[in-house]
């Protein structure tokens, strides 16, 4: 059984006391309003946290908790005007049978739609801080909108779209200080107050989770969305991301602004005036490393996680995190005492206990990257079980193999060299006798085998690695090797360097990686480099099974060709070669800087072919109204 790289409430890291914590702080301050960082890199725990507090609240009735996706609604509307709208929805769905409730929530909705119109004909006149569009811009879209989109209903949320359009036109035609941004603001926070009264709420949980995913445009959104609640009593907030992904979106949104503010950057003093109460997910260290990779190993060697057996090792686990510098608790003897250690099991705190030291160093303490490590090695124990060979392979020694591919190229691609021309490796006969306790030896092992140079990082590593059990330099390797055999150093002699390898997985990563590359990296490429580059991201982007939200290389795409140039033309013979079907409307947007003026012209030519087709209606409304609103502004311009 693969574990599914998703958030969970069952606590396999012991963060519990976290989300605990948590739910005491916002029980405590019941009556104010509250806002609540839970930080921490990507795969650190914040979603299954997150899973944990909604989970305290589930029976409280007097309690409504929202969780809110901001990574979801990338590219569709105003994550602004969402975030409010879900938590409307979700009060509504709760106090169904509150006959009056329905007009009330209205009225919240009615002081959102200016936010939803400015924000659908791509943001015209807002401004950086209270989001409202002038009247003039206003008066007249709804016409627009209409007469651009055919099914309305498919393209914006909720019931509100008549509001929405004709509605807004009617909040800015009158003067008057009823119709400056301020009282607007202040009429919100009344409005929604009298709202959570009238549905009898006592405490408004809303769980805010994947912001350091979004790009910086949705993730300031939701945060302004957020500062409309910062006054509004019994409202709490839980604001899950990586806070460095936060202020550099900060930077990103409001260039014009000083760096520094005093001791702290701008970004920060931000971050710091929104967020009240900061909790920093821990990393792991080794004991837990150990701890948590042998669940996972249990899981996927076919544990049953709702059973009574792995119940009471969850248990153990518990225990012996409570103290985990201790390192103790966790061992077949302490499992012993409270259930069977049966095969399965002694294999995952055997292999977990061989391969902790290095993959805890490697994988930085990140539950994600080591859940991923265990799913990989498991899929290719499937994978060789499925072809005839699986009694050819070893979890341990295909474990020990994959830390080396993982976190040592060099040597993994000289193991492959060996394997395949004599099928022992004698790399790992050198490390190996190197590493033996007692060896004495004037030549370095590994990659850089009779160099008299002083030891290298990737030496010293190597040696750790090789003393680490199982021992291989007596095992046929080829087997390993060849179930290993999707990396890109053993697939062909054209296969992307490793400089070029590195450089498309940044590439392919969150937005604030890509856009703090250096671009020295991107212009110092030769352009075959560049073209394979190009190459490996295109296909992440077109290899992503659900291409209604924007992938993570789309915006590496977009920052490769806004240096080089010359890949323009191929950018855009990707993207009119994108599957339609399925495709979302991000694809419109976040390309003006990888097109010149000629460029951006033959790009229009796309968004046009996007507008005539009819087997994506959504895709085709939205470029419609695209094309709509780019008339309309340049009009303005004459």
């Amino acid at each position: 059984m693969i574990v599914a790289d998703n958030e969970t409430d069952v606590d396999y890291l012991y963060y519990e006391p976290v989300a605990k914590t948590v739910v005491r702080l916002i029980r405590e301050k019941a009556g104010e309003p509250l806002t609540i960082g839970l930080h921490g890199d990507w795969g650190a725990g914040k979603s299954s946290s997150l899973l944990m507090i909604e989970r305290a609240f589930a029976e409280e009735d007097a309690t409504l908790c929202v969780r809110f996706n901001g990574w979801l609604f990338e590219g569709y509307d105003d994550a602004k005007a969402v975030l409010i709208e879900t938590i409307v929805a979700e009060l509504l769905k709760k106090r169904s049978t509150i006959p009056t409730l329905k007009a009330k929530a209205n009225q919240v909705l009615k002081n959102v739609s200016w936010m939803k119109v400015a924000r659908t004909l791509g943001g015209a006149a807002m401004t950086a801080f209270t989001g409202l569009p002038s009247g003039e811009i206003v008066q007249g879209l709804s016409k627009v909108a209409k007469d651009v989109i055919a099914n309305p209903a498919d393209v914006l949320t909720g019931e509100m779209f008549t509001r929405v359009f004709d509605g807004a036109v009617e909040h800015f035609k009158a003067d008057g200080p009823e119709n400056t941004a301020p009282h607007r603001i202040h009429q919100f926070r009344q409005d929604f107050e009298q709202l959570l009264s009238e549905a009898k709420i006592d405490r408004l949980v809303v769980l805010v989770d994947d912001l350091d995913r979004c790009l910086p445009e949705t993730a300031i959104a939701t945060l302004e969305a957020i500062r409309l609640f910062l006054f509004v009593p019994n409202a709490a907030f839980v604001i899950a991301a990586d806070e460095g992904m936060i202020e550099y979106a900060v930077r990103r949104h409001f260039p014009e602004l000083p760096s520094t503010v005093g001791p702290n950057s701008y970004a920060r003093n931000y971050l710091e005036k929104l967020i009240q109460v900061p909790f920093r997910m821990p990393a792991l260290g080794q004991f837990e490393t150990r701890i948590y990779l042998t669940l996972l190993l249990y899981l996927n060697a076919g544990a049953d996680a709702k059973s009574d057996a792995f119940k009471a090792v969850i248990n153990v686990a518990r225990e012996a995190l409570r103290k985990p510098w201790i390192g103790e608790g966790f061992s077949r003897d302490e499992i012993g005492k409270k259930t069977a250690v049966n095969a399965k099991l002694d294999e995952a705190l055997q292999v977990a206990a061989d391969l902790t030291p290095i993959l805890a160093e490697g994988a930085s303490g990140n539950p994600r990257q080591i859940k991923r490590f265990a799913n990989s090695m498991k899929l290719r124990l499937e994978i060789a079980e499925e072809r005839g060979f699986g009694k050819d392979l070893s979890a341990p020694i295909l474990g020990k193999l994959m830390l080396a591919e993982r976190f040592s190229a060099n040597l993994f691609n000289t193991i492959a060299s060996d394997s395949a021309a004599s099928r022992r490796s004698k790399a790992i006969a050198d490390l190996e006798g190197a590493a033996a306790p007692g060896a004495k030896t004037t030549t370095k092992a590994g990659p850089r085998a009779g160099r008299t140079t002083e030891t290298s990082a990737e030496e010293i590593w190597a040696t750790r690695w090789a003393a680490l059990s199982p021992k291989l330099a007596d095992v046929d390797l080829r087997p390993y090797i060849f179930v290993s055999r999707d990396r890109r150093a053993n697939v062909a002699p054209s296969s992307v360097s490793d400089p070029v390898a590195a450089l498309s997985e940044r590439l392919s990563s969150n937005t604030m990686t890509v856009r703090t590359t250096d671009l020295k990296l991107v212009s110092f490429l030769t352009t075959g480099d560049a073209e394979r580059v190009f190459e490996a991201l295109a296909l992440k982007v077109t290899s992503t099974g659900d291409l209604r939200q924007r992938p993570d290389a789309a915006e590496g795409l977009a920052f490769l060709v806004e240096t080089r140039r010359e890949l323009q033309d191929t950018l855009l013979v990707l993207l009119s070669r994108m599957p339609i079907g399925n495709l979302g409307s991000w694809v419109l947007t976040g390309w003006q800087k990888a097109f010149d003026t000629g460029h951006q012209a033959k790009f229009r030519e796309q968004v046009k072919s996007w507008a005539a087709q009819d087997e994506n209606t959504q895709l085709r409304d939205i470029a419609k109204l695209q094309l709509s609103a780019g008339q309309s502004r340049k009009r303005g311009a004459k």
